[in-house]
């Protein structure tokens, strides 16, 4: 089998949203899947909207999730550079090879010519296509087409008439195009720059890209591809066009307003693991149970199993394998991961101590802060229920419980065994009133590692603050 190299392209203008995640680690893994390579390319051939930082942070994101590339901007490779806009002298090459063959010609007209056109066409029931007006003319007609213009031609490509355009997708199967729905389209912009279905195609074939994986709404993109790469005499890759990810509204991720980049869910504190093991599963059916590595999920990866349906991104299955991923961290990642809730200036022990405990409650490092709030400082207000529940409780219970907190403060089975014997409460009835006095809630960690991190007197005296009656309002 010929060597299988697959690419990322994404345009920096913006952050990195979930679908492009979704794009890039299928790419990713589709390559790793077949020892091939993968190759990272910035597509920034809009002048107006691209940014540097936005590149920085595209680069940042695609690392975090463990997706490294083997040729790209900053590493280069073969086909360098890998940046669209340092690679004008490709483009205008292939610009001057296609108007030799005279397969394009330059065209003259305004934006509100076309807009006129296109309305025109879509009231009579026609798709929208170039109507042709400077395909023929003669060198008289150009001279005075261009005199009119204000901004200098656009170079548009010469559709022709003939067969179908024919390829087979990787996901949706058999796809047929007439030649007369697509129509003469533009390859050049007026101020010189290549349009996105040039350099893109070209790049693809100077790469080596042997499958392009990318949304579905990219499909009528790829006759116009194929018929540039025909008549460039260049290989063209095989696509396959993966369903959009949707939210809970069935709206495209990309598109909805307030929809979570990359970057925000990597400063929320949501794990690599988690992400990618979600987005594996996404628009990809696999027998694959569990949390499971990149090396893993690659072998795992079939691009036959890629479904045409739109994929629902979910919130409470991010959870869940967040849940695992946490789980499945190392002792000292865990503790790097959490640290930043504790207090600062909290020695190494007692952050690993802290770790072990609450790292089964915790999904995110916010939670971890609100337990280092009940631990090192204050417990939670008690709601109305938790009230209920210490006032049935009552002050000799807590009595009892202070008194047998001086004796063993942060011995959790001593403790409570000391109450038991000395109140006759148990079960529920011992442990609820007491873990609402020390934190708070009515819910968490085990208690006992809790007591040993909590300073003796603050145990005590959050045992005995209930030990007095309350004064009748």
């Amino acid at each position: 089998m010929p060597e299988v190299v697959t690419r990322f392209a994404p345009s920096p203008t913006g952050a990195l949203h979930l679908g492009n995640a979704r794009t890039a680690l299928f790419s990713w893994l589709l390559a790793r899947r077949h020892g091939g390579r993968f190759v990272l390319r910035i597509e920034d051939t809009d002048a107006e909207r691209s940014r540097a930082e936005h590149t920085t942070a595209l680069i940042e994101d695609l690392r975090w999730l463990g997706l490294g590339w083997d040729e790209g901007p900053d590493i280069g490779g073969p086909a360098a550079p890998y940046r669209q806009s340092e690679r004008r002298a490709q483009y205008d090459a292939g610009f001057t090879e296609l108007e030799r063959r005279g397969l394009v010609y330059p065209c003259y007209c305004t934006a509100l010519e076309l807009d006129i056109s296109r309305k025109a066409q879509l009231a009579a029931g026609r798709p929208p296509r170039y109507a042709g007006t400077c395909r023929d003319l003669d060198s008289a007609g150009r001279a005075a087409r261009a005199a009119r213009s204000i901004d200098g031609p656009t170079l548009r490509f010469r559709v022709g008439t003939g067969a179908r355009i024919e390829f087979t997708d990787l996901v949706h199967g058999p796809q047929s195009f007439a030649r007369d729905d697509i129509g003469d389209f533009i390859i050049r912009r007026a101020d010189g720059s290549a349009a996105f279905f040039f350099c893109n195609a070209l790049d693809d074939a100077a790469m080596g890209v042997t499958h392009v994986l990318r949304g579905e709404d990219h499909l009528t993109n790829t006759p116009r591809q194929l018929l540039l790469l025909e008549a460039l005499g260049r290989p063209a890759p095989q696509y396959g066009h993966v369903a959009l990810l949707v939210g809970s509204d069935g709206a495209p991720l990309s598109k909805r307003a307030g929809a979570r980049s990359v970057r925000e869910l990597r400063e929320q504190g949501w794990l690599p693991q988690a992400l990618n093991n979600h987005l594996f599963r996404l628009g990809h059916s696999s027998p694959l149970q569990g949390l499971l590595d990149l090396p893993t999920l690659a072998a795992g990866f079939d691009i036959h199993h890629l479904g045409r349906a739109p994929a629902r991104f979910d919130d409470a299955q991010l959870s869940m394998w967040q849940k695992e991923a946490v789980q499945h961290l190392d002792a000292d990642t865990a503790q790097r991961w959490i640290s930043p809730a504790l207090p600062s200036g909290t020695d190494a022990a007692t952050a690993a101590a802290f770790t072990t405990a609450v790292r089964a409650n915790v999904l995110l490092p916010t939670d971890a802060a609100l337990w280092a709030g009940v631990v090192f400082g204050e417990p939670a207000p008690l709601d109305a229920a938790g009230e209920a529940i210490v006032a049935e409780a009552g002050p000799a219970f807590f009595a009892a419980a202070a008194t047998a907190a001086a004796a063993a403060p942060q011995d959790w089975q001593a403790l409570t065994a000391a109450i038991k014997a000395a109140t006759g409460r148990k079960g529920p009835a011992l442990f609820k009133p007491l873990r609402l006095a020390l934190t708070g809630l009515d819910h968490g960690p085990e208690l006992a590692p809790l007591l040993r991190l909590m300073p003796p007197a603050t145990i005590q005296h959050r045992l005995s603050r209930f030990a007095t009656p309350a004064r009748p309002h």
